[in-house]
């Protein structure tokens, strides 16, 4: 028998047998997995099998990518915050000013209508700093003899009577607060009309009403106004509340304790009230009928002799 060596490549059905051999297979499984779902098994079971395999070759880029997003979050976080940082302090502190200004603003409008309920004229002040004497009760403000102010002029704030000027320059003042020791207030009690006199005791926010009878007509709670009877103060004008009474009857007077009314330490714009004005009379009050005749001029002599 001749012997013959085996083909170097071994040969199976020709290409276009098996072309039309899986594109059969293919348009069978095409049509199997429209119109009855066939595949559907398979193909979950293959991609539940494949699963574990493409997470774990995309482990890499997956944490080189979260690496570079973790770097990149933490810096604009870091910027972020140090941004709203710098806004929470710019937005504090202009919330800070404008409270400020608000209540600035609100002290004014009740000066200004403190200043149109007053009959005398009244000028604006703002308290500058208060003097180093730990023993005085006293403040300066921004108006002096170049705005026409004098010593002896009341001072008063929204709230009712702070003090008087007590001393003045030429561009600021001296004024001294009803609760220094040398201070006087000519009161009266508003429920029952009581006189009286507030003084001063050198601490802020007491005053004291002394030289009051042991059965005056005063109760705690009672608020004090401006008498008016000294001409500095303007009448009704608040000073104090009484907010203790001691009664014994072995003293003639009895102990009064009072707390200001006006804010003494609280407020940084005050009005300073000028003296009294004598009104002149008007010009035709003063003014005489000038008679057109000497008939009218004996007429009106006899009528004036008459009455």
């Amino acid at each position: 028998m001749e012997y013959s060596p085996p083909p170097f490549f071994k040969r199976g059905p020709g290409l276009l047998t098996r072309f039309g051999f899986f594109a059969l297979i293919s348009v069978a499984l095409l049509i199997a997995d429209a119109r009855f779902s066939y595949v559907d098994t398979a193909r979950n079971a293959l991609a539940a099998l494949v699963n574990p395999f493409q997470r774990l070759f995309a482990l890499p880029a997956d944490g080189l990518s979260r690496v570079g997003e973790f770097f990149v979050t933490s810096a604009q976080l870091r910027r972020e915050n140090d941004q709203l940082r710098r806004d929470a302090l710019n937005n504090a502190a202009a919330l800070q000013t404008q409270r400020a200004v608000a209540a600035e603003n609100d002290n004014l409008r009740q000066l200004l209508g403190m200043s149109k309920r007053l009959e005398r004229s009244s000028t604006a002040a703002e308290i500058l700093h208060a003097p180093r004497d730990p023993f005085a009760r006293r403040v300066v403000v921004d108006r002096g003899a170049q705005h026409g102010l004098r010593p002896g002029l009341a001072v008063v704030d929204r709230l009712g009577v702070i003090g008087q000027v007590t001393r003045v320059f030429p561009f600021s003042s001296e004024v001294t607060l009803i609760t220094d020791k040398e201070q006087a207030v000519p009161i009266q009690v508003l429920r029952s009309g009581v006189r009286g006199v507030t003084f001063g005791i050198g601490y802020d926010g007491t005053l004291e009403l002394r030289f009051m009878p042991v059965n005056a007509d005063i109760q705690n709670g009672d608020l004090l106004v401006t008498s008016g009877i000294d001409g500095t103060y303007p009448p009704g004008l608040p000073v104090a509340i009484v907010s203790n009474i001691e009664r014994n009857a072995a003293y003639a007077f009895a102990r009064i304790t009072c707390t200001p009314a006006a804010g003494v330490s609280s407020y940084g714009q005050v009005l300073i009230v000028s003296a009294a004005e004598a009104h002149a009379p008007s010009q035709t009050q003063t003014q005489t009928q000038t008679p057109s005749s000497p008939e009218a001029a004996a007429t009106g002599t006899t009528e004036q002799e008459k009455r």
